[in-house]
């Protein structure tokens, strides 16, 4: 289910990054309205949050398939991300764990030692954590700057 939500999301990013570009474009642009501020930190705050959303499904499905992948077909032991991570250690794999929160498909070893079959995870993981942070820090600007708005006029009323 993940590796279908993942190729939405592949679809879903060329038309995220149109939407961010016209939209930068409009607020550089001559004659915009000075009233869009906070309109404008809500929507990056929305576009943040839609980024992540689209890298976590894309971290999703990569997990799911590599998942996929180690248990099916007869060159499926051990997981063929775990071989293509690490040849030399191919001798001492015993398998595999797939996690989804957070994404990441590590490798086991005899040992009990693991390692990350793809240093992908750890970026995937980073940007959505930023994109989660980014969304929050604009969201909170925005509701600043609308009480900021709303106590203005007050205070003009009173003085």
């Amino acid at each position: 289910m993940f590796v279908l939500l993942a190729l939405a999301a592949l679809l879903a990013a060329p038309v995220w990054a149109i939407a961010v570009v016209v939209k930068l474009l409009s607020v550089v642009l001559r004659g915009r309205r000075p009233d869009r501020r906070v309109g404008l930190l809500r929507w990056g705050a929305g576009m943040a949050a839609a980024a992540g959303i689209i890298l976590l499904a894309m971290a999703l499905g990569a997990v799911e398939m590599s998942d996929h992948e180690s248990r099916s077909g007869t060159d499926s032991s051990p997981a063929p991300a775990c071989r293509d991570a690490a040849p030399h250690l191919v001798e001492h794999l015993v398998g595999h764990r797939a996690s989804y929160l957070p994404p990441s498909f590590d490798c086991v070893l005899d040992d009990g030692t693991t390692y990350p079959s793809s240093g992908g995870y750890v970026w995937f993981n980073g940007l959505v954590v930023m994109c989660a942070g980014v969304s929050g820090l604009l969201a909170v600007g925005a509701r600043y700057r609308t009480a900021r708005e709303t106590r203005v006029p007050d205070l003009e009323k009173a003085g």
